[in-house]
């Protein structure tokens, strides 16, 4: 209800204002012997008009993970642990804030292209050891590591999209996300970026009775 009143008040003619979400396929350029994992992402998102076709696109993301799946397991500093895992893996979690910076361009046929750069921000980084006891019981132990990396990024990013109901509904977009900053903060180490790709569905937020007030006006 709250989320319908605010979109309400923030659609007019000029802008719409929805949700934005879906899942991210994610890893870590830089770290050797990794796989790619998945979360998901959630926030919301202003579509802007222009003079132009172009629509200008921004937001926060507020919750959009990244990181990587399949580390091997490092040395923890204690031999139980460090026996407890032998064999195990490791996640690397960093949970972040991205804000859009992006130019939308709609075309005649309800599809869209898109690109710009997104800024992130790193609220939470860990890494989760795992390692399978026996068939009924998992070993799991989390270490905090945010004071190895910057808490801001850059990234380039570009997509495409759909719109439903003839242009009127929700937008369904694929979105490839290319840090090009080092996040690691240790000069002497391997450079690390980040990258995803983002399956997203946009979901507006009180869009109809904007159009419906603009149409009313003229």
């Amino acid at each position: 209800m709250l989320i319908s009143l605010l979109g309400d008040k923030l659609n007019s003619g000029k802008v719409e204002f929805g949700l934005d979400g879906g899942a991210n396929f994610f890893s870590l350029a830089g770290v050797p012997d990794s796989d790619t994992a998945t979360g998901f992402h959630l926030g919301f998102y202003f579509d802007i008009k222009t003079k132009h076709q172009w629509l200008f696109h921004t937001g926060v993301i507020v919750k959009s993970p990244l990181g990587a799946h399949g580390l091997p397991v490092y040395p923890l500093g204690n031999p139980d642990l460090d026996q407890a895992f032998q064999g195990g893996i490791v996640s690397r979690n960093l949970r972040c804030s991205n804000v859009p910076v992006m130019i939308k361009y709609p075309f005649r046929n309800h599809f869209y292209a898109e690109g710009g750069i997104i800024l992130g921000l790193l609220y939470k980084a860990f890494d989760k050891f795992e390692n399978d006891i026996n068939t009924s019981n998992d070993l799991s132990y989390t270490v905090n590591i945010k004071d190895q990396f910057h808490p801001l990024d850059v990234g380039l990013t570009a997509g495409l999209g759909y719109r439903l109901l003839r242009g009127n509904g929700m937008n369904l977009g694929i979105r490839y996300y290319y840090g090009v900053v080092d996040i690691v903060v240790d000069d002497n180490s391997p450079n690390v970026f980040n990258r995803s790709l983002y399956l997203a569905v946009g979901i507006p937020i009180g869009a109809g009775k904007a159009r419906q007030r603009a149409e009313a006006d003229n």
